[in-house]
């Protein structure tokens, strides 16, 4: 009860934490990667912008995947990040499976300079709008 009072009595201290709160998750995000939708990502690979890169692991990205994809596991993207040394001119689209890890990466890769977006909702939203997915590596 004691919070609700203190709520009421100092609204504009609420208020300024609430707003400080929001601009930090809104900078943390943007520093992972703007979030793309499907259509977006079709758009960018069909005009040779983009390079996907699946972070999941490298079972998940065998049993199903999206054309022309390249895997680098979450775990393993700073040991491997010279891969994409090619395509520092194209965005870097970071696929995982529901966007849990794609975060960190776009961190990594934004720090090294590459320009970096993520799937919002990752490998399942691909699916969840019925896009092609390819087996195997």
């Amino acid at each position: 009860m004691n919070f609700f009072i203190f709520v009421s009595q100092q609204w504009y201290l609420f208020a300024l934490l609430i707003a400080l709160i929001a601009l930090f998750l809104y900078t943390e995000q943007r520093k992972s990667g703007k979030s793309i939708g499907t259509a977006e990502l079709v758009r960018l690979m069909n005009s040779d912008q983009a390079v996907v890169v699946d972070v999941r692991p490298s079972s998940e990205f065998d049993s199903g995947h999206i054309h022309g994809a390249r895997n680098i596991p979450h775990n393993k993207l700073a040991s491997r990040i010279a891969e994409l040394e090619k395509s520092r001119d194209k965005i870097i689209v970071l696929v995982d499976k529901l966007g849990q890890h794609s975060g960190g990466a776009g961190k990594t890769l934004g720090k090294e300079g590459y320009s970096v977006q993520r799937l919002g909702g990752g490998i399942s939203e691909w699916q969840n709008a019925g896009l092609p997915l390819v087996t195997g590596k």
